[in-house]
């Protein structure tokens, strides 16, 4: 079968380190046909994953299960999907293609129909879940635009980082890098950050509206963005693409079509709010690694205000007892399997200097800002919105002005 509508570009890497594109060592298979599965980063993923699990288990009980679990879902289906926030925003920007933007709106529906009735009405049922209602302000709306100017960059957002840099991408493991560092930094910083003007409490659709009335408002929102980048799209191009046939592609071996990637990707999303209890959330684990890094180097982060109370805990515990960190290993581990199945897992590790350059001014930026901004395109964006919380929106809007801004920089950089 195939895809109905053709898909926005990868998110990440360019197609010198872009695992999709980086030629393989084995010998070439006739032309039109599909790559062969490769066991080797297929068992090692499913060993290291199995390993993974078990250790988080120990820790943590079924929530550390449930997290490797969902990890690695969410490492294959945006691998392949090549579901990305950043292609999806730049193909909008760029090129007035607005299918990626369309598969986020529904993405963060599917999970908010979910989500809204998990937080109402879930610990009666012993489901208990909670959103993040968090404040908006002035640090935050400069640390979203960090962060769309560095996911511009650096080629990915957060979640497009670690599937990516799973899947064989050289270039993203520098802009993994680098995230980390910038991350941890921001976290010695966060005296001054916090101390800037913002609002006294977050504002959530859920308080103010109920929860039916909240959801209602927020598909409204959604459905209006949506119409928006259709309208454009047809203006620009004469007709809009779909998101593909959800049967399109093989199962294990890809493609998957942006509908069938967003329907995963919303379980992965709903599963967070009824297995961990919240919404998914990736860069918090980014600063942990960094600040632990940071002691190995001789820093003592936990002096830091940022570390204090129950982060202090979190500081001196192992990373799998960190639900948020077992669950990104997880997605780099489903998109190393991934990749595998596809026959696509080839990484080369030589990189230009403006790739390397890029990569480490996109980490740092969105490390660092995503800090200053609770969370990235996952944590604020998809969780905030998810969570019926303004900062959500708050943070799509400071994204989207940042990303337009990386948009630029890429033609200058000649990165296109």
């Amino acid at each position: 079968m195939t895809i109905s509508a053709p898909s926005p570009p990868a998110d990440p890497a360019p197609p010198v380190s872009s695992p999709a594109a980086a030629p393989s060592s084995a010998p070439a298979p006739p032309p039109g046909a599909a790559p062969r599965p490769q066991r080797g980063p297929v068992l090692a993923a499913a060993a290291l994953l199995a390993a993974l699990a078990a250790l988080a288990g120990e820790a943590q009980g079924a929530t550390g299960f449930h997290a490797a679990g969902l990890g690695a879902l969410a490492g294959v289906a945006l691998y392949h999907a090549r579901f990305g926030f950043t292609a999806g925003w730049r193909a909008m920007t760029r090129e007035r293609r607005g299918a990626g933007l369309r598969a986020q709106m529904l993405l963060i529906g599917l999970i908010a129909c979910a989500s809204f009735p998990l937080m109402e009405w879930g610990a009666a049922a012993g489901v208990p879940a909670r959103g993040h209602i968090l404040p908006m302000g002035l640090a935050s709306a400069l640390g979203a635009a960090m962060f769309g100017l560095g996911m511009q960059l650096g080629g990915g957002c957060a979640s497009g980082t670690l599937y990516t840099a799973g899947g064989g991408s050289a270039r993203m493991g520098v802009t993994l890098v680098f995230f980390v560092a910038g991350s941890v930094i921001a976290t010695a910083h966060w005296d001054f950050w916090a101390a800037l003007p913002r609002t006294r409490a977050g504002v959530s659709l859920r308080a103010e509206l109920g929860a039916l009335g909240g959801l209602a408002a927020l598909l409204a929102g959604l459905g209006a963005v949506a119409a928006w980048s259709w309208a454009a799209e047809r203006r620009a191009h004469g007709r809009a693409e779909g998101l593909g046939a959800l049967t399109a592609g093989s199962g294990l071996r890809g493609p998957w079509s942006l509908l069938a990637g967003a329907l995963a990707l919303a379980l992965v999303g709903a599963g967070c709010f009824a297995l961990l209890g919240r919404p998914w959330g990736v860069t918090a684990g980014f600063a942990l690694w960094g600040a632990k890094a940071a002691q190995g180097l001789g820093f003592a982060p936990e002096g830091w205000s940022y570390w204090s109370g129950w982060r202090a805990e979190q500081l001196s515990a192992p990373i799998w007892r960190d639900a948020t960190s077992v669950m990104n290993l997880g997605i780099m581990l489903g998109a190393l399997a991934a990749s595998g199945a596809a026959g696509r897992f080839s990484p080369r590790l030589r990189l230009g200097l403006r790739d390397v350059l890029t990569a480490a001014a996109g980490g740092l930026l969105m490390g660092y800002g995503a800090r200053l901004a609770y969370g990235c395109n996952i944590g604020a964006y998809l969780g905030g919105l998810t969570s019926g919380s303004l900062h959500g929106a708050w943070w799509m809007v400071f994204g989207a002005a940042g990303s337009w801004a990386g948009v630029k920089a890429r033609a200058r950089l000649g990165m296109d």
